[in-house]
């Protein structure tokens, strides 16, 4: 049965959207200015920051004038409260299912966070499992945590599809496996030299969808550059 590892923030659903309007209510519920958005935003860093660098960081510049809750409910709870998925990422999901593939998130973060985003998106009910960083021990793109989501479904590793946004978490580790990899790009150029995806897409719908039409394709190798849709 092929199987589909697909990440979780920026791939499967728009984790700083969800963060950005999270921002936008905060101000607006505190009366702080909205030119602000851009500096929270920049604070997060797609949220890669740390979550006590992050608290700090707001702490220091609305301590005076918004609670530590408010500030902490914003780091824990603002994307969980906004995000969704997209209907493209459903429907591709659902043509995976149907055509018999396996689907299982694997994403560094917090479990609590992680696995609140994934039920609140009804993510729940179309992938077989996921695999989450603080709860196996190892982020990506160490080997670990992706051989511990194939162990989840118990379908061998070799072979799967890596998708993703992030050129360091899912590309150099699909790379390091040997797997092949589609790499999200939100318009990004490729800029790594070490390491390429097997091919390039700009949404996860249509990252899914070229896993689909490849199933048995080994990884493309000799040098030759990514493909693209």
């Amino acid at each position: 049965m092929p199987l589909l590892l697909l990440d979780l923030d920026n791939t499967l659903v728009d984790r700083d959207a969800a963060f950005r309007s999270a921002v936008a209510n905060f101000l607006a519920q505190h009366g702080l200015p909205d030119s602000d958005l851009t500096w929270v935003t920049t604070i997060d860093a797609g949220g890669y920051t740390a979550r006590h660098e992050a608290a700090a960081a707001l702490t220091g510049r609305y301590g005076d004038a918004v609670p530590a809750t408010a500030i902490h409910a914003l780091l824990d709870n603002g994307v969980t409260d906004h995000v969704v998925l997209a209907r493209s990422s459903r429907k591709a999901l659902t043509k995976a299912r149907a055509g018999g593939w396996t689907c299982v998130i694997v994403t560094n973060g917090r479990t609590t966070q992680q696995e609140a985003k994934i039920r609140n998106t009804g993510l729940d009910q179309l992938v077989q499992g996921w695999a989450i960083s603080e709860a196996v021990g190892h982020k990506k793109p160490e080997p670990e945590i992706f051989q511990v989501a194939a162990a989840t479904v118990s379908i061998p590793l070799p072979g799967a599809w890596i998708i993703g946004d992030s050129p360091h978490a899912d590309i150099a580790g699909a790379d390091a496996l040997g797997l092949r990899s589609v790499w999200v790009t939100d318009g990004r150029p490729w800029t790594q030299d070490s390491y390429q995806p097997t091919h390039v897409t700009n949404d996860a719908a249509s990252a899914i969808s070229h896993a689909l039409r490849t199933p048995g394709q080994r990884r493309a190798g000799g040098g030759a550059g990514p493909g693209t849709d």
